[in-house]
C-alpha cells in the first residue's frame, strides 16, 4: 500500500494553464500542498508514470472544467479524469476526493465530464 500524500492534484487542458496557475498559487498561499505539473515535472522525467503516481497518491483531485475542456473531445486531461474515476472505485463512499472547479461560464449540467464528477458540487 502506498503512503498517500496530502497534495492536491490539478488537472486541466493546456489552454487553461493560466487559470490552473492562479488556483495553484491561491492554494499554496493558504498552505495547501499542490501538485502542478508545470512546476513538478523536470526534463528527463517519465511524465506519464509520474502523473499516474500522483493521481494514485493525491489527497484531492481537482479537474478544471472550462470552455476549453468542452471544446476538446480528446486530450491527456481526459485520461487523468478517467484515472481519477478509477481511483474512486477504491475510496469509501462519502470520502472527498474529486473537487471539480469551473473557471468560466460552463453550466454544470452541460459539462462534458465523467458521470461521477456530477455527484459532487
Amino acid at each position: 500500500m502506498s503512503e498517500f500524500s496530502k497534495a492536491v492534484f490539478l488537472s486541466y487542458a493546456s489552454q487553461d494553464a493560466e487559470a490552473a496557475r492562479k488556483i495553484c498559487d491561491a492554494l499554496r498561499s493558504g498552505g495547501v500542498e499542490v501538485w502542478f505539473d508545470q512546476s513538478e515535472l523536470r526534463g528527463g522525467d517519465s511524465w506519464d508514470q509520474k502523473i499516474r503516481r500522483q493521481i494514485k497518491d493525491c489527497a484531492l483531485f481537482v479537474p478544471i472544467i472550462s470552455a476549453n475542456t468542452q471544446a476538446r473531445r480528446e486530450g491527456y486531461f481526459r485520461l487523468e479524469w478517467k484515472l481519477a474515476v478509477d481511483r474512486l472505485n477504491d475510496i469509501a463512499d462519502g470520502t472527498p476526493f474529486v473537487v471539480p472547479v469551473c473557471v468560466d461560464r460552463i453550466r454544470e449540467g452541460d459539462a462534458l465530464v465523467p458521470e461521477p464528477f456530477r455527484a459532487v458540487q
